[in-house]
């Protein structure tokens, strides 16, 4: 049995790669959001690539609704983001960055624990947040070695309250400063949990919801919490592309689902969360089952997509894991010329940045 105190060892693994081949240059990373560049949410920039054949269409988010039709189904993560960036002390008074992964229990959850960069950790450590908090660091992570199981002294609501106050919101080096809360939430997010921004419905605004209902599109929501996309080490990345995270479909999002599909209508997720969730409760003829549980399903080109029919999502960093569920959708060839275009384009990436619908 290997020493839960020793160092991660993950040489001699290797990347299993992208299925497309990009550069980003660093100025198109979003460093803000719309609303700080005087954009309305809505206004960000959408390419519209055709799944099967046709070239891209560029246009503004606001024309989304040009591109679905009356019996057609959005589906979006309610997931509600939290401050999952907390700054605590470890016994000898030393800092340690500590990044919610994902809640085992009510006290429990899986973190990252940094100094810079750098990952830290034993068991048995303790750690002080502030206001009171404090937690010990039992072992490691049985999923995911490169993350500790922390007990937090308190639990339920308590906890959730401490955690707002303490915590802000979890950031990369292309965002120099913390940004308010509310700027990582959608405008439908109701089931706090998850510790990374379900970006893909962000340019979403309320006037485009009413809107898109009176045009008869239908609209449903499923829960994915969202767990780290970065351990901030890109060899631990390469060994663990796909985090587990925890789901929950609803009687009435399957019911919804089932009822777009009688009447022929397309299921569009909005987000890689979401087509995640619903091809884990798909069943081999299509239909689905509610429930709730944990996914650590990957999907890639070979991937038979039985439920979506449509994604919109952002625009994915080189050798992100969703690059290869994008290529469920569009053959990587047709996906790599797009991105290439958008690139030439001026889109702006991650979770403040431009938006792609396949169609």
């Amino acid at each position: 049995m290997s020493d839960p105190n020793s160092p991660l060892d993950v040489t001699g693994f290797q990347s299993a790669g992208s299925p497309i081949d990009f550069a980003l240059p660093p100025e198109l990373e979003a460093h803000q959001p719309a609303e700080l560049r005087g954009l309305r949410r809505d206004q960000v920039r959408l390419m519209v690539l055709p799944r099967f054949d046709g070239d891209p269409i560029h246009t503004r988010f606001d024309a989304f609704p040009a591109f679905v039709h009356a019996g057609d189904l959005l589906v979006v993560n309610n997931s509600r983001t939290l401050p999952a960036l907390l700054q605590a002390t470890d016994e000898g008074g030393r800092p340690v960055e500590v990044r919610l992964a994902s809640r085992r229990a009510e006290d429990v959850w899986d973190v990252l624990l940094l100094d810079g960069r750098a990952h830290i950790g034993h068991s048995d450590m303790r750690l002080c947040f502030g206001e009171g908090l404090t937690a010990l660091i039992l072992d490691r992570s049985p999923d995911l070695p490169f993350l500790w199981q922390m007990q937090f002294d308190r639990c339920c609501m308590q906890l959730l309250d401490l955690i707002y106050r303490l915590g802000e919101p979890i950031r990369y080096s292309y965002l120099d400063h913390s940004l308010p809360l509310d700027l990582y939430q959608t405008v439908y997010a109701s089931e706090p949990g998850s510790v990374e921004m379900p970006s893909a419905g962000r340019a979403f605004t309320w006037e485009m919801l009413i809107r898109l209902q009176r045009q008869g599109v239908g609209l449903a929501a499923v829960t994915l919490h969202t767990g780290l996309s970065s351990s901030r080490d890109d060899q631990v990345d390469a060994v663990y592309p796909i985090h587990p995270e925890a789901f929950e479909v609803t009687e009435a999002a399957a019911q919804a689902v089932y009822d777009a599909r009688a009447r022929h209508g397309r299921v569009i997720a909005v987000g890689t969360s979401v087509v995640r969730t619903l091809e884990t409760v798909a069943l081999p003829d299509g239909s689905l089952l509610p429930g709730r549980g944990t996914t650590k399903l990957r999907i890639t080109q070979s991937h038979p997509l039985r439920l979506v029919d449509a994604l919109l999502t952002g625009m994915h960093e080189p050798q992100a894991s969703h690059l290869d569920l994008l290529s469920a959708f569009v053959e990587p060839e047709r996906l790599q010329a797009a991105y290439h275009d958008a690139i030439r384009r001026g889109y702006l990436w991650h979770e403040f940045g431009d938006m792609n619908l396949l169609i």
